[in-house]
């Protein structure tokens, strides 16, 4: 499978970051969430499953337009 680079808001080349992969699906490179009130209100988790902090601003400027 390969990851083709979409772009980052990071100035010195560490995450957030968005790639997409060969079948349009879009893969997110970024920081754990790991705030215990905030993965309190998460729902329906499952096995394998993570979640991670995107900044508006790295959707916005390089998520792909549909």
């Amino acid at each position: 499978m390969t990851l083709k680079f979409l772009g980052s808001t990071s100035e010195d080349g560490k995450c957030p970051t968005l790639y997409e992969m060969e079948n349009g699906d879009i893969v997110v490179q970024g920081y754990q969430l790991t705030d215990p009130e905030a993965l309190g209100q998460v729902r329906n988790v499952l096995p394998g499953e993570t979640f991670v902090v995107i900044p508006r601003a790295l959707l916005t400027r390089f998520a792909p337009k549909v």
